[in-house]
């Protein structure tokens, strides 16, 4: 399995085993762990397994492959049948346009790659995700009372899962899905002109092991809070 960690076979291998017993249809390695950006003492394996039914035989099978390889950083994995990914393609574009683009199958047939995504679909859901995140960070400031430990920590709950996002927002303006995040911020500015650097800003201070002082984590909530407002106004445009 090319670029991904040999802590995932173990678990791959149990489900293998098991998929006769258990009707596993297919194992979709998906997220960062395929990007440049993973960072293994960090980041979590996440993967998507595609099963015949959903049961709580089934659930208890994954709870005793989560005790045995958690601490190898394998998360635990998302589980659709066949009918619910063909039901939900119009509720959740985001999602599986960045499956569709970002993955490798390591058992069963690729379900993932032929996909179809609805392009209105899609941005109806963009428009969605960036305006609910602006209403969120009017909260996370207001809710911080000037504590910037905690004003971090919502920064941070924020910037995850905003990368698929804006892959989505750069899918719908032709602009492809770049994997890494400095290739999403450089293409984002090409394509609408804001100051997309903050995104990779806010996302770097994950590794950061000292609290930003007052006056740069002031200056990057607004550079932040400016750059996800204009998405907005690019989103609504585009309807």
């Amino acid at each position: 399995m090319s670029g991904i960690p040999k802590s995932f076979d173990k678990f791959l291998d149990e489900i293998v085993t098991a998929r006769e017993q258990d009707g596993f249809l297919s194992v979709h390695v998906v997220g960062s762990v395929l990007t440049p950006d993973f960072k293994p003492d960090r980041s979590d394996i996440n993967s998507l397994v595609v099963v015949a039914d959903i049961n709580l035989k089934l659930l208890d099978f994954f709870v005793s492959l989560g005790k045995k390889h958690k601490d190898g950083g394998v998360a635990a994995p998302i589980l659709m049948t066949p009918e619910y990914i063909a039901s939900s393609l119009d509720v959740f574009p985001i999602e599986f346009l960045n499956f569709r683009e970002i993955h490798q199958t390591v058992f069963g047939d690729d379900v993932l790659a032929a996909l179809r995504i609805n392009p209105e679909h899609l941005r109806l859901q963009c428009e969605r995700e960036v305006k609910s995140k602006l209403l969120w960070l009017h909260q996370g400031y207001i809710s911080a009372l000037g504590d910037r430990s905690f004003l971090v920590r919502r920064l941070l709950d924020s910037i995850t899962g905003f990368f698929p996002v804006l892959r989505a927002i750069l899918f719908l303006g032709g602009r492809g899905m770049p994997l890494a995040c400095h290739d999403i911020v450089t293409a984002l500015q090409d394509l609408i002109g804001l100051d997309a650097d903050v995104f990779e800003t806010v996302f770097q201070l994950k590794n950061r092991d000292k609290i930003p002082g007052e006056s740069e984590l002031a200056d990057c909530f607004v550079r932040y809070y400016e750059a996800t407002k204009r998405l907005v106004e690019h989103v609504d445009a585009q309807a």
